[in-house]
């Protein structure tokens, strides 16, 4: 796979000689993907969706965008791209695969000033300082190998309410049920927690495997994050630490599980939560109120 530089600001092309380009200048995603001989990289865990009725209806997740930063990372051939410019935002899209990009610039000819496209690996860039400390909203179709990491690292920010206003993150359904899951279900997790503690974490939109181009072997759903208050007396690291831990060995009892965590076993008998318990019975208002009963014990 060829590696691209972490950051390249990509010029949006000119238009056609003798006129402006209008929205009807631009075809379906089917046949832009056909034009400019794409194909979906599984290593970069590539899957376009084309359904354009379905687009438009992650587009409005948000809310009212007409105005808005929004991030979108990984727009391949900018099928989601198309729809948040239709809703009116102002769109910094970053993409590593340089084959899309001149289908990006046909969609920054005809929604003029609405999008900027960086070229590189969203893994690897300042995402606050590519929107010059303005708020914004994330919006993606995330590819598949980075999607779990990219989510846990806008969740895991010290600063808090982040920058970003809202998450409506693409996800395979197994991923988005692990965001949104309950104490008690096999689902529940670390990324639950991570998730829920400062958050609201709801699965929005189910889509079927059939939506995509080539169609995933999994169902994927889209989950939608939007920041709540950060509980007081809890630090986003140690509550990192403390489920990183219990998550780690969830088959056996917080006594051996967070035996590693120092403090951990003094603070679960102060919050009367039982040694004997499992992380999967732990509630995200337990998991908070462990993590600031090691605090204060500091």
């Amino acid at each position: 796979m060829n590696r691209v530089p972490p950051s390249r600001r990509v010029n949006k092309a000119a238009p056609p000689p003798g006129r402006a380009a209008s929205e009807a200048d631009l075809p379906p995603i089917r046949e832009v993907i056909a034009r400019h001989g794409l194909s979906a990289s599984k290593a970069l865990g590539q899957n376009f969706l084309l359904d354009e009725q379905l687009l438009a209806r992650i587009a409005a997740l948000p809310g009212d965008l007409a105005g808005a930063r929004v991030l979108e990372v990984g727009p391949g051939p900018g099928g989601l791209t198309r729809a948040l410019l239709r809703a009116g935002a102002r769109v910094t899209a970053i993409e590593m695969d340089r084959r899309c990009l001149p289908a990006l610039a046909e969609q920054g000819q005809v929604f003029a000033g609405q999008l900027e496209v960086i070229e590189g690996d969203a893994m690897k860039l300042d995402h606050a300082a590519l929107m010059k400390g303005e708020p914004f909203h994330i919006v993606s179709n995330l590819p598949y190998n980075v999607g779990t990491a990219l989510f846990t690292r806008w969740l895991d920010g010290a600063n808090w309410p982040p920058q970003w206003r809202s998450l409506t993150l693409m996800f395979q359904r197994e991923v988005a049920d692990r965001i949104v899951a309950q104490p008690g279900t096999s689902a529940y997790g670390r990324l639950a927690v991570l998730a829920q503690w400062r958050s609201s974490a709801k699965l929005a939109l189910k889509v079927h495997r059939s939506a995509f181009t080539p169609p995933p072997k999994v169902m994927s759903a889209v989950v939608q994050v939007t920041p709540l208050q950060q509980p007081e007396d809890v630090e986003a690291k140690r509550l990192s630490q403390l489920t990183a831990a219990a998550f780690g060995q969830r088959r056996k009892m917080l006594r051996q599980s967070l035996k590693g965590v120092p403090g951990a076993l003094e603070a679960l008998s102060s919050v009367g939560i039982a040694e004997t318990r499992r992380a999967e019975t732990i509630s995200v208002a337990e998991f908070v109120a462990l993590a600031r009963a090691i605090d204060t014990q500091r």
